[in-house]
Parts: structure tokens; C-alpha cells; sequence
């Protein structure tokens, strides 16, 4: 079945973050959601929850977790039991619940910037100490590529007077779009292991797989790796449901998935009743066939975007993601030249009249950068790199 992405759908008339926020003449091409409805098998779940009319309170059932298993085992050959599945309301919730669960007051929490801004705050909300182990940039024309550098990353560990208690990975990242090396990710795990840190790992973009990369969760090595690692994933970017507020912590480790659900029950958390519809009708694999089309469809668009930024953007870097539906623009050699003044994200708002991500928000070394989305028709992309284009030149 062939599934229309080329279809403009008017959202500034809803109550959209990403259509709202700016002056209706401003493109926005921030905030990760994507412009494509959902597919008719949740939005056919949801049409008969709501004709049903009755709104009382719900919880997650053992067929949703089972429907989460099977999918990992379906996906990536990861044999986990329903009852090490917890449903949160969002994987920001999630990773905030992880810090408070396994850290103590002034203990430490590892991340490698720049990153997923949300990740930055966690610190200040759990009365954490943040330790930075930022990610090295390559460029290489104008393409750019990160990668760990261990010896920062080992100095970062039990740094700032604090013994490092949990480590927030990425993965695939954000805002890069890159998907770390199996022999990455394993020695992150084995330098956590040694220390005895928890590894809590964000994979919300875990199926918005671009061309034929490989992907698995961390998890999934190995069950050792598996007994001290929260893994976070969802079904909210994948299928655009993320406004309904529902995703998953999978924790092998029993005790560890104790104190993650206890942290729950003190914050107070619940997921919505018509996030849980959507999310059973997402990982049903009713949906599969708009995905693989949809995947295709982001391929195409990521690579358009590059090679217009190529010809048409000279001075811009971008990286050439993996995963997800994100670009990452460095603009730094137009700020030294003097043709973008001040920041990018204000530069391209006020004059071309574009919004994207300040890259600022993602820690250091995001300073002269945006991040741009591509998920949406490929005329409204258009229209944003032409925009960016006529300013610059």
C-alpha cells in the first residue's frame, strides 16, 4: 500500500507547540514531531475508544507488555518477559525517574554533549552533580561525524567531586542522528560496569532507521549488560503519537525495575488511557507497512537536505544521521566569517524567517549550531532550505 507524506495538513489551527510558538509567516522546523498523520490502525483505536465515551481512569494491562516483548524480539532477537516492561508517560518522565531511583543526593550523572536537552536538567531536578563527557566533532568537508573520546569520557567518571552513580545514553542520538559501534557501546558498558554505574538509555528513535544501517539496543548484547541497564523506548516518535504521552522502561534486573516503579509511584506518574490505545495499536505490527514506507520517504528527504545544503549552503556542515528525522548544521565558519551574526537559530528566525533548534540548548559544543527537522512534506523542506539559501546569499 503506498501512503501519501506529500500531503500538506494545516496545523497551525490545533493546539501544536511547533505550529504556535512563532508568527504565522515563520516555517517552523524545530520541535521533534513530525508533520504526517498517524497510521489508520491507531487512529482506527483510537476513533473506537472515543466512540465508545467513556473517559475513566485506565492502567497498562499484561497484554500491552507482552505486545512490547514480542516486538523486541521481533525487531532485534531480544527475548525479555512482559513483567520487565513499565509504562511511563514519556521517556523525559522516564529518565528523570531512572536518576531518582538509582542516584542519591549529590551523587553523579554521566552525559556526553551535545545532546537531547532535556538531558541537561536532570541533574537539578533529582539534586545530582552533571558530569560532561563531551563527544569529539570530526568535519571532513562539509560533513560531520562525532565520536567518544575515552579519555575525556574516563575523566568524566566520578568527576566534580562525585562518584558517578548512572550514565544517560543516546542512542540512536540526538541530536547527530548517529548510531554508536557495537564496540562503542560495549565498552561503555564494560567502563560501567567496572565502576558499578547504571546505564540508562534513551532509544526513542530506535526504529526511525534511515537507509540500511544496523541497529540494537545496548540491552540486548548480552544479559549481563541487561542487569544494570533502564532501557527507554516508545512508539510517540515512530509514529507521531508523542502528544499522547506514552512509552516503556525495559528493566531486566528485578530489584533495579523495583526502585524504578517505586520512583513512579512517588512522583505520581500515570500514562493517559488513550496513550495506552495507541501505543498497543503501534507495536502491533498493524502498522509495519506505513513504517517501511515511511522510512523510505525520510531516506529521501535526509538526503535531499544534504546535498542542497552541499551545493546551495556553502559554510554549513551537517552531519548525515542514521537514525531519526534530525539534521545537525554546523554554521561556525559563517559566524567567524562574519555572514551570520550573533546566534544562527536568531539569525535564520529573524531574517529567513525559519525556525529550527538553537543548538546552544544541547550543552557544549553546540554553540553555532541548529538542528533542523526534516519530518514533514518534502515542499515544506523546500521552502525552509530555500529560504535559509536566499538570506545567505
Amino acid at each position: 500500500m503506498e501512503y501519501n507524506f506529500d500531503s500538506l495538513i494545516d496545523r497551525r489551527s490545533t493546539n501544536s507547540v511547533k505550529w504556535s510558538r512563532y508568527p504565522q509567516d515563520v516555517l517552523p522546523m524545530w520541535v521533534a514531531d513530525m508533520d504526517f498523520p498517524a497510521p489508520e490502525p491507531i487512529l482506527r483505536a483510537l476513533r473506537q475508544a472515543v466512540d465508545h465515551g467513556v473517559f475513566g481512569y485506565d492502567w497498562p494491562r499484561e497484554p500491552l507488555y507482552k505486545t512490547v516483548a514480542v516486538r523486541m524480539e521481533k525487531l532485534y532477537g531480544w527475548q525479555i518477559e512482559p513483567e520487565m516492561v513499565v509504562a511511563v508517560p514519556g521517556l523525559v518522565s522516564g529518565f528523570n525517574v531512572a536518576a531518582g531511583a538509582v542516584c542519591d543526593a549529590g551523587t553523579g550523572i554521566l552525559m556526553q554533549p551535545p545532546v537531547y536537552f532535556p538531558f541537561l536538567s536532570v541533574h537539578e531536578n533529582q539534586q545530582l552533580v552533571r558530569q560532561l563527557a563531551p563527544l569529539k566533532k570530526h568535519s571532513r568537508g562539509d560533513s560531520l561525524r562525532y565520536e567518544i573520546d575515552w579519555e575525556i569520557f574516563e575523566g568524566a567518571v566520578h568527576s566534580n567531586g562525585a562518584r558517578t552513580r548512572m550514565c544517560l545514553l543516546c542512542q540512536p542520538h540526538n541530536p547527530t542522528g548517529q548510531i554508536y559501534s557495537q564496540s562503542d557501546l560495549l565498552c561503555i558498558a564494560e567502563k560501567c560496569r567496572q565502576e558499578e554505574i547504571i546505564i540508562c538509555s534513551d532509544e526513542i528513535h530506535n526504529e526511525l532507521l534511515l537507509g540500511s544501517v544496523d541497529y540494537a539496543p545496548l540491552a540486548s548484547h548480552s544479559p549481563g549488560i541487561a542487569a544494570y541497564t533502564i532501557t527507554l523506548v516508545a512508539p510517540s516518535k515512530t509514529f507521531n503519537i508523542a502528544g499522547l504521552f506514552c512509552g516503556f522502561a525495559i528493566i531486566p534486573d528485578r530489584e533495579l525495575r523495583k526502585k524504578f516503579e517505586k520512583q513512579m509511584h512517588c512522583m505520581t506518574l500515570h500514562v493517559n488511557g488513550l496513550g495506552l490505545i495507541a501505543a498497543q495499536a503501534a507495536m502491533s505490527g498493524e502498522c509495519d507497512d506505513w513504517l517501511d514506507e515511511l522510512r523510505i520517504y525520510l531516506t529521501a528527504n535526509r538526503d535531499f537536505a544534504v546535498q542542497f545544503i552541499h551545493d546551495k549552503l556553502p559554510g554549513i556542515r551537517t552531519t548525515l544521521p542514521d537514525a531519526t528525522y534530525l539534521l545537525w548544521l554546523d554554521c561556525s565558519e559563517l559566524v567567524r566569517a562574519g555572514q551570520i551574526e550573533g546566534s544562527p537559530h536568531l539569525f535564520f528566525l529573524e531574517k529567513a524567517r525559519v525556525a529550527l533548534n538553537d543548538g546552544a540548548d544541547f550543552g557544549p559544543g553546540g554553540e553555532d549550531f541548529v538542528r533542523l527537522n526534516f519530518g514533514c512534506p518534502r515542499a515544506t523542506l523546500a521552502e525552509a532550505l530555500n529560504r535559509m539559501e536566499k538570506i545567505l546569499n
